[in-house]
């Protein structure tokens, strides 16, 4: 019986790696991918975080005065 060529693709291009080096320099690769994704997720939160605390009663503010009946500055302030 006659083999049948090979269904899986053939990488073309120049200076392909070879070797347990490049699987040592992917994973090192992944891990920096890992790690940069953890800090810019950290700092995203933090941000988020600070935005909504500071921006909240702002924010109530704003809605408040564009919806009908518009009411008073001391009315939206004040807690009756």
């Amino acid at each position: 019986m006659a083999s049948r060529p090979s269904m899986k693709g053939k990488l073309k291009g120049k200076g392909g790696r070879k070797g347990p080096a490049a699987a040592d320099e992917d994973a090192t690769a992944a891990a920096t991918a890992v790690r940069l994704v953890k800090e810019w997720t950290t700092w995203t939160m933090k941000t988020a975080k600070v935005a909504a605390h500071y921006g909240f009663i702002p924010f109530i503010i704003v809605v408040g005065m564009n919806s009908e009946p518009k009411p008073s500055i001391a009315q939206l302030l004040s807690p009756v």
